[in-house]
């Protein structure tokens, strides 16, 4: 019985190191804020015993992201990149919430933050430490779609997909509506923006069938998020289908055109004909 109760507490020992040692992961979007979480349930809680430093892991060029000593907010070693972007919450620090409020974040800020909390009461020393890894991430537009007009199948026949303005990089897929099969694009490119974000173009060539209709989507794993448009292409004779907006246009315009030719051709006839029967009258008097 003793010996199965001194493993139980190395067991919970071992648990609570872990949990103590696994980081949290938070992810925000450029431009967005980013709460770091930081919760010491440490008894008899006093500020004015603690000290509590935001810093930036495994980094010495910057020591200090945000400090709290004594109860107030020190700012005499904060990393000027920082600099009128941090916040404690102020109402829940008695109850040992030192989470961090991030401001504007940007890909600069990607980073493995730790939070340690010291007393000061005797000696300094830890009481409380944890890790948070902040990534950032940023959805892609729309994708746009482009494809060919069908002479006739058989033929190959080339789409080209386009999104832009996401990141992390996205999963690209290729989808045949007609049974839901997934394709392999022919070509996968991405162009970085001084921003740290991304446009995708990725082109698939394939043979032209009849009815065919195919799906381009773009997936963001970080944020869960899938955008998919969808093309029928056209065939060459398929002159009246109304994704034809343009020459669609120029018929209705030179109907138009037309209309008004014949309708000025009969005003001619009509005036001509009042004249000529108002000669015949006057002659006939």
């Amino acid at each position: 019985f003793p010996f199965s109760c001194g493993f139980l507490l190395l067991l919970l020992h071992l648990l609570r190191a872990v949990i103590a040692l696994e980081k949290k992961n938070v992810i925000s979007k450029p431009g967005d804020n980013a709460t770091l979480s930081c919760i010491y349930k440490g008894r008899d809680l006093q500020l004015s015993n603690l000290r509590v430093y935001w810093q930036i892991a495994n980094q010495e060029k910057c020591s200090v992201v945000h400090a709290l000593i004594a109860g107030q907010d020190n700012y005499s070693n904060q990393c000027i990149h920082f600099k009128n972007r941090t916040q404690l919450f102020w109402d829940r620090l008695e109850d040992g919430n030192f989470s961090l409020l991030l401001l504007n974040v940007s890909q600069s800020d990607k980073h493995t933050y730790k939070c340690v909390v010291q007393e000061t009461k005797d000696l300094p020393k830890v009481v409380h430490r944890e890790e948070v890894v902040l990534s950032i991430a940023a959805s892609y537009s729309q994708p746009i779609l482009s494809g060919p007009i069908i002479n006739s199948t058989g033929e190959e026949v080339t789409f080209r997909c386009k999104s832009g303005n996401g990141y992390p990089k996205p999963n690209v897929y290729w989808i045949n509506k007609m049974n839901n099969s997934h394709l392999s694009p022919s070509t996968l490119e991405f162009i970085p923006h001084d921003d740290g974000t991304y446009s995708v173009i990725s082109t698939l060539k394939v043979k032209a069938t009849a009815n065919m209709q195919i799906e381009c989507s773009i997936e963001n794993e970080m944020l869960q998020e899938n955008i998919s448009v969808n093309y029928t292409p056209r065939k060459q004779n398929d002159d009246s289908n109304p994704e034809n907006p343009e020459k669609n246009g120029r018929i209705a315009q030179a109907a138009g055109i037309v209309s008004i030719v014949i309708l000025i051709g009969l005003l001619a006839v009509l005036v001509c004909w009042l004249w000529r029967r108002r000669s015949s009258n006057l002659v006939s008097y």
